[in-house]
């Protein structure tokens, strides 16, 4: 059967054809994201002229009750794309459905039969992208279950994409990669952040080895300190369950914030290939100095937020939340203290810090420069000449880049004031950036695995953590200890004040 798309692609990178099968597809995450992204990547004609993708959960659907419900969810879920009926009908015409539970072998026979199928009637040419939108839990099931029956190996390539968290402390993250090598080899394995697909964190290697008058100043000779902060002014939003579970250390730090540390942090490579820069990110999460438990509590702050009254509205706190209990002791916000051991940057503090119920919803870098080493002019009329200068990276909501720095007020007299360049990517170039899954999704179908983590560097990033889970693990909290609306526990202020230093407020 000729594909209706065959005509109509074009490619930045080439895709090849391939099935993608869903895990999980009647889940949240494949209606929310996978599913608008992959409509978008139609839209954008950036698919393979032949491809397919099909579902799978426990629900029984057929094929076209499948299409219709992820119709709903594209159209309602479309961000910044019009819904076009045409182009819905060409995309739901390569989309299938597979009934069936993930722990019955009998269901994965089944879907080796559709995926010949599909192999036959789509020319996928045997390539087989798996896709785990379940939950963790269920993730080493399935990866066993994939090479028992031999769907790991085919014709053409096969490739399984997993969510985090990959794994919940340093000992399963370890466990769920010895799984995935008995079925997978490490180049077929993609673990997916998708704050490493956003187009300011990718930015940031353009900014930093692209641009000759950065990277020298790169170091510990020039920078003071640098903050992380990803900040959000929502609750647990109804997932309080779930969320109990991991807490802000575990759900951000543990890999989101700390894969854009090793990008902010890590070595030039010696050529931009996949590989390479995961080496180097790689390394840089080795460099991390370590951190007994019993240090821990001058390096680490918990937080979970209470209520308060924001506005007009009153905020439950934490543990009124529904399905929490009412002596959780899970961190709401977290915060961290780290220091990375070697040349460029031996003695330079890296606070990083990740929140719920803050006041307001923004993630950025804020890279603090040594002020000048002779003060020429008065700065005790509190003009602000005092500040050093900062280059910040904003990730969201508003993706750019600034850079603070002092220049003469107008008039008689020699008075400083901050003032920032600012790079905007919206008005800078003028057209729609690509979301994080429409990037990560081509990436893993052409086998670039540059933005994607590495077994080595999870298991870093998890060594770095395991002292502070251990530590937290042992104590009881007196929580809440932040109101909702406010920038965290006091307690986290007080480990910057040690060293001299101070949260910025974005």
């Amino acid at each position: 059967m000729a594909n209706p798309f065959r005509d109509l692609l074009r490619f930045e990178r080439r895709v090849p054809p391939c099935a993608i099968v869903i895990f999980g597809a009647n889940g949240d995450l494949t209606k929310r994201k996978l599913l608008p992204a992959l409509y978008r990547l139609a839209y954008d004609r950036r698919l393979p002229a032949s491809w397919a993708i099909l579902g799978n959960s426990r629900t029984e659907m057929t094929d076209d009750a499948f299409r219709e419900r992820m119709r709903d969810s594209v159209k309602h879920f479309l961000e910044d794309t019009p819904f076009d009926e045409d182009l819905w009908k060409q995309f739901a015409a390569n989309l299938f459905y597979h009934p069936g539970d993930i722990s019955d072998p009998a269901m994965y026979a089944g879907l080796d039969r559709r995926l010949k199928e599909l192999g036959q009637t789509h020319q996928t040419a045997g390539n087989a992208l798996f896709y785990l939108s379940t939950q963790p839990s269920y993730y080493q099931p399935v990866i066993t279950a994939l090479g028992q029956s031999g769907l790991a190996r085919g014709e053409g390539w096969r490739r399984v994409v997993i969510e985090k968290p990959f794994g919940h402390d340093l000992a399963s993250a370890r466990e769920l990669n010895r799984c995935l090598r008995g079925v997978f080899d490490e180049h077929d394995v993609y673990r997916i952040d998708h704050y490493l697909g956003k187009e300011t964190v990718q930015n940031i290697l353009a900014f930093r080895f692209g641009n000759g008058i950065f990277e020298p100043v790169w170091n510990r000779r020039y920078i003071n300190n640098v903050q992380i902060t990803a900040a959000e002014s929502i609750g647990v939003e109804g997932r309080g369950g779930y969320y109990q579970e991991s807490g802000a250390l575990r759900d951000m730090i543990q890999n989101h914030l700390m894969q854009v540390m090793a990008t902010i942090a890590m070595e030039p490579p010696a050529v931009f290939e996949s590989e390479t820069v995961r080496d180097e990110r790689a390394k840089l999460l080795r460099s991390v100095r370590l951190m007994t438990q019993e240090q821990a509590p001058m390096h680490a702050v918990a937080g979970q937020y209470g209520a308060a009254r924001i506005g007009s509205d009153d905020v439950p706190g934490f543990r009124e939340e529904p399905g929490v209990a009412k002596d959780s002791q899970t961190d709401t916000y977290a915060a961290v203290e780290l220091y990375v051991d070697n040349w460029r940057w031996a003695g330079v503090p890296f606070y990083i810090r990740s929140g719920k119920r803050l006041p307001k919803r923004v993630t950025d870098i804020a890279i603090q420069f040594n002020s000048a080493p002779l003060r020429l002019f008065n700065s005790d009329d509190g003009d602000g000449s005092g500040r050093p200068n900062l280059l910040i990276v904003r990730i969201q909501p508003e993706e750019g880049i600034s850079i603070r720095f002092l220049s003469k007020s107008p008039g008689s007299g020699m008075r400083l004031r901050p003032v920032s360049m600012d790079f905007n990517y919206g008005t800078s170039f003028g057209e729609r950036s690509p979301s994080a899954y429409e990037t990560l999704l081509v990436d893993v179908l052409v086998g670039d695995a540059t933005l994607y983590s590495r077994q080595d560097m999870v298991e870093a990033s998890w060594t770095v953590v395991q002292p502070i889970i251990d530590d937290w693990n042992a104590r009881k909290f007196d929580f809440p200890n932040y109101e909702s609306g406010t920038w965290g526990p006091a307690a986290a202020d007080e480990m910057l004040a040690r060293n001299g230093h101070a949260w910025r407020v974005p």
